[in-house]
């Protein structure tokens, strides 16, 4: 049995070709290919490539001027954080709870719309297999090309399980019996009532957005269209925390707010969503509210 697309390229010592992540003294980062004959230049003095070529991941490398460099693969958390961007990519705190929270699972047929740099699209690869199928969708020509490039070059070529078109999801959809939906675009709801035809009984749709009155749109917009169960919206933080001796406190930055995420269940057809037995609060709906998509 052959092994999983890019499976390869995360196990064993150093090859040509390979990504390779250093991390310096001060816990900085630096990632570049590995070359044949060629050297790795910083401020702090430069080694050859070759020195590591061969090595095992995890190896300590000098430069020549006696600074010592820790060399790993990077992570893909690493990689769509350092790699070229046409849009802004997806931050893997929140690719991680999309996998988690839209249950993302190995042959799952999922389409996306908004690829941007090809940052979810990795992530949403690795974790649906050779086995599954993505089809992503992206307006304009040189995002897409980015976020090919960008794919590509962490799977070491073209991944069995993507397709990806350049245009507009409601114009050219044409998957059917999709299990996950995502989407990670200016106006979310403008594609609902096509993605909704595309999903099956029980599928989720994902959306990820970042203001707060276009998550409230958002929300209300799956509530009216009446074919999903009650939407989930929230939003989460990341802090990391110093630990040294006794001194033991939060660190003083934060990965805080990078957008919100709303999953809903697709019903069976015909079927009318159960009503709500939290009632919306007093004056949510004011006599001048006229939905979600008027004016």
């Amino acid at each position: 049995m052959s092994e999983p697309t890019g499976a390869a390229r995360r196990r064993g010592p150093f090859k040509v070709g390979d990504q390779v992540q250093l991390t310096d003294p001060k816990g900085r980062h630096y990632t570049f290919t590995l070359e044949a004959g060629k050297n790795f230049h910083t401020h702090k003095g430069s080694f050859p490539h070759d020195e590591l070529i061969g090595a095992p991941e995890g190896s300590v490398v000098r430069t020549t001027g006696n600074v010592a460099y820790l060399a790993l693969r990077p992570l893909l958390p690493d990689y769509v954080l350092s790699m070229p961007r046409g849009a802004a990519v997806v931050y893997p705190k929140d690719a991680g709870q999309i996998l988690a929270f839209a249950d993302i699972f190995p042959g799952a047929r999922v389409v996306e719309a908004g690829v941007g740099s090809g940052s979810l699209s990795s992530f949403l690869l690795r974790a649906i297999g050779d086995s599954g199928m993505l089809h992503s969708y992206e307006r304009r020509a040189d995002f897409a090309e980015i976020a090919q490039a960008n794919v590509e070059r962490y799977f070491g070529g073209p991944h069995p399980a993507w397709q990806l078109t350049v245009g507009d999801l409601q114009d050219n959809l044409s998957d059917t019996d999709v299990d996950r939906v995502i989407l990670d675009m200016l106006a979310p709801w403008e594609c609902l009532e096509a993605v909704s035809k595309a999903l099956v009984p029980g599928g989720i749709l994902c959306c990820y957005v970042a203001t707060t009155t276009q998550l409230a749109r958002t929300v209300e917009s799956i509530r009216e269209i009446g074919c999903y169960a009650e939407p989930q919206p929230w939003e989460s933080m990341i802090r990391n925390w110093h630990v040294e001796g006794l001194a033991v406190r939060p660190d003083h930055r934060m990965i805080g707010h990078t957008g919100f995420l709303v999953t809903a269940r697709r019903l069976a057809d015909g079927v009318e969503p159960p009503m709500r037995r939290r009632r919306p609060a007093k004056g949510a709906y004011g006599e001048d509210y006229e939905g979600p998509n008027k004016g």
